[in-house]
C-alpha cells in the first residue's frame, strides 16, 4: 500500500436510490450505522449484494465518517447512493483545504488505517472540494458480477490510473 494517495476527482454521478443523513456528532454516526444497516437488510437489496459487500459497505461509511467528523471540520453530512453495481458513498465536511492523507508504513496500534482500507476496499476513490465544503467519496462493488472485485490501485491513485 505504498505511495497511496487519494486523488482529487469528481464525485461520480450515477441513477440510484440516495439516502442522506446529517452527523452533527460521532454519536449521530453510529446512529446512521444502525440506520443503514437496517437498509441493507430489506430484502430488495439484499438480493443485490453480498453479504461481505454489505459489510464492507458499513466499515467505508464508518471509516469516511468518523474521519470526516474527527478532521473535516463544520456540519458533516453523508449521502449513499444505491446504484446497480452496488454503492457511492460521499462524506461531505466543512475542511475544503484539507484532503484526505492515507497513512503509509504507520504502526496500526496508532491508528490511521482507515483511508488505506477504504481504498482496499473500493472499486474507486477520490476527493473534490467547493469554496466552504470538501467532498470525499469511495465508489463500493455490490460482490456480484464483473465489478465484484476491487482492482489493485497504482501509486497515482485509483484502479485503470497510472
Amino acid at each position: 500500500m505504498s505511495g497511496l494517495v487519494w486523488p482529487s476527482a469528481p464525485v461520480p454521478t450515477e441513477d440510484g436510490d440516495v439516502w442522506r443523513w446529517e452527523l452533527p456528532t460521532v454519536h449521530d454516526a453510529s446512529r446512521v450505522r444502525m440506520d443503514l444497516r437496517a437498509r441493507l437488510a430489506h430484502p430488495s437489496l439484499a438480493a443485490r449484494s453480498t453479504e461481505d459487500a454489505r459489510e464492507g459497505l458499513l466499515l467505508v461509511f464508518e471509516e469516511l465518517s468518523s474521519n470526516a467528523l474527527r478532521h473535516g471540520g463544520g456540519a458533516v453530512e453523508a449521502m449513499i447512493t444505491a446504484i446497480p453495481s452496488g454503492w457511492v458513498v460521499v462524506l461531505t465536511d466543512g475542511s475544503p483545504d484539507a484532503p484526505p492523507r492515507p497513512e503509509i508504513d504507520r504502526d496500526p496500534a496508532f491508528g490511521g488505517m482507515g483511508l488505506p482500507m477504504v481504498a482496499q476496499l473500493s472499486v474507486d476513490f477520490g476527493w473534490c472540494s467547493e469554496p466552504s465544503r470538501k467532498r470525499v467519496w469511495a465508489r463500493l462493488p455490490s460482490g456480484l458480477g464483473a465489478t465484484s472485485v476491487p482492482h489493485p490501485r497504482s501509486s497515482s491513485g485509483p484502479a485503470g490510473t497510472a
